[in-house]
């Protein structure tokens, strides 16, 4: 008789008493092992047998019920802390399935006043065509949220670690707030990474992550994932099987084995940034240095106190303005200047020059980001060679 095979949410391993770099490899492991491969096989098939079950249990690659999705599914929610977790195409395409989901014509949201590049156009060019409105709060200063409120208000939308100045939410506060008004809390928690911060823990309703960066890690593949109570996430799936936002086979096979070294690599990140952020702070070239680890940091005592880990992004500015940046960038050798985070490879940009590029620079001035800014996103290197090299740009853009 064929066993029929099980897609355990956290019954490999359980959450409770075992570490992240343990689950990260065995949970959601289906039992027995698919023809006794170690490794989860790439299932390439568009459609599966029926055996009378019911349409969307049937698997079918649109509706993200492959064996390689629902492996890659109880991984993430056993990673996140939460009841269910969702594979997605992008990270864009978490933030739009589950914003369309929880969201309708005449809605309200309240959104943090920083936000990623593409989850702003979202906001501002798409939701409008449904009547969909939002207003930015003060992440900071939760006595000013209230007055921002409407009646039609139904969602609170946050990022973990704002993008590029690192920046810290009042995240207790904010999920107090969103209970006390009975709004959906969404987070995305991209910069941090489970490892960092689980939200679902924390008691936000959702997270939505850019897989693409850490959770990935290794820059050769684009996809998201959301995460949050069975019954939120199973909303968002119906959302995502009519947008089409599916992530293939091969993806989540790369995403999977992604996510066996996500603690050991973003445990990596955690230290060479900190070590890195420190080097950046004492060098006579470098004007201000953004990083939770930093006491300097704003934000530092509540990042100590939530995180638990500091994380692999940080931001900085050469003194000597745009021109200084750019010869600094310029004289790098082991660093690439390209956008995107998380990966292998340090990756640095100037976020007025690129990332940032589009907002005027009335709106980025308003944001805290200079023309001189650099986004650093620090890789697997060694971080005394990262530091020797930022060492020699430091001075070769100081000689100019």
């Amino acid at each position: 008789m064929t066993r029929r095979l099980r897609y355990p949410k956290g019954e490999t391993v359980k959450k409770s008493s075992s570490t992240p770099a343990t689950r990260s490899i065995h949970a959601g492991s289906p039992r027995p092992r698919i023809g006794r491969a170690v490794v989860t096989p790439v299932f390439r098939s568009s459609t599966y047998e029926y055996h009378g079950e019911a349409y969307h249990d049937v698997g079918y690659l649109r509706l993200s019920n492959t064996p390689n999705h629902r492996v890659l599914h109880s991984r993430i929610a056993n990673l996140e802390g939460s009841e269910d977790a969702l594979s997605t195409g992008s990270g864009m395409a978490a933030i739009s399935s589950a914003l369309l989901t929880v969201l309708s014509a005449g809605d309200h949201m309240l959104v943090q006043d920083c936000l990623y590049g593409g989850t702003t156009s979202f906001l501002q060019s798409l939701l409008p065509r449904w009547g969909i409105r939002h207003s930015a709060i003060d992440p900071q200063d939760p006595d000013t949220w209230e007055a921002r409120l409407r009646p039609t208000t139904r969602v609170l939308y946050v990022e973990t670690l704002t993008n590029p100045l690192v920046q810290l939410a009042d995240l207790e506060a904010l999920v107090t707030f969103a209970r006390e008004h009975g709004l959906i809390s969404v987070i995305d928690n991209t910069f941090a990474s489970p490892v960092n911060f689980r939200p679902a823990e924390h008691g936000f309703d959702l997270s939505v992550e850019s897989c693409t960066k850490y959770m990935n890690g290794h820059n050769d593949l684009v996809a998201g994932s959301v995460a949050g109570s069975a019954d939120l996430v199973q909303r968002i799936k119906h959302t995502l099987d009519h947008l089409g936002g599916t992530l293939s086979p091969d993806c989540c096979f790369l995403l999977e084995r992604g996510l066996k070294t996500l603690a050991l690599r973003v445990g990596h990140q955690n230290a060479a940034a900190t070590e890195i952020a420190r080097f950046l702070e004492a060098h006579p070239a470098v004007a201000t240095v953004h990083h939770p680890s930093l006491e300097s940091h704003e934000q530092h005592e509540r990042a100590s106190r939530l995180l638990d880990g500091f994380g692999g992004m940080l931001s900085f500015e050469p003194a000597g303005g745009a021109e200084a940046a750019e010869r600094f960038l310029a004289a790098l050798t082991l660093p690439v200047v390209a956008p995107s985070l998380g990966g292998a490879e340090s990756l640095l940009v100037r976020p007025a020059a690129a990332t940032h590029g589009s907002l005027s620079p009335a709106e980025r001035a308003r944001s805290g980001i200079t023309d001189a800014l650099i986004r650093f996103s620090v890789g697997l290197e060694g971080a005394p060679d990262l530091i020797a090299d930022l060492g020699q740009a430091l001075e070769a853009a100081a000689a100019d």
